[in-house]
């Protein structure tokens, strides 16, 4: 399975899971320009936005190095678009979190409030 196919089905994986654990999924795959954030959902009042993560052959130790700094100010500026563009949204709280899905497996590791460091 190539890099993306894989991507695509760790990101259905993680959709599948948040559903299950009560989220309401808003988006998938929300691009703009200089990027995208994999899922966009609801839990609750807050909005969350997501990371995902899929892996063949590393631990989490090293997934975590792959969400730099650089990474997370791109999500943090697209979560802001996102915002601004869904005004129903004002006032609600928000989070970040990081979803590591096992490629072969499907295993998921759901890493709420991931960003929290920044905000």
């Amino acid at each position: 399975m190539d890099t993306v196919s894989r991507g695509q089905r760790g990101e259905q994986v993680a959709a599948d899971y948040i559903k299950r654990k009560g989220y309401k999924v808003l988006e998938q795959n929300y691009r703009l320009r200089n990027g995208e954030i994999d899922l966009i959902a609801q839990d609750g009042d807050t909005l969350v936005f997501f990371e995902v993560k899929t892996w063949r052959t590393y631990g989490t130790d090293q997934l975590h190095y792959s969400i730099d700094r650089m990474k997370r100010k791109r999500i943090l500026s697209i979560a802001k678009v996102y915002l601004q563009e869904h005004p129903e949204y004002d006032g609600k709280p928000v989070r970040f979190d990081v979803i590591f899905v096992r490629g072969e497996s499907g295993r998921i590791e759901h890493y709420p409030y991931a960003f929290d460091e920044e905000q």
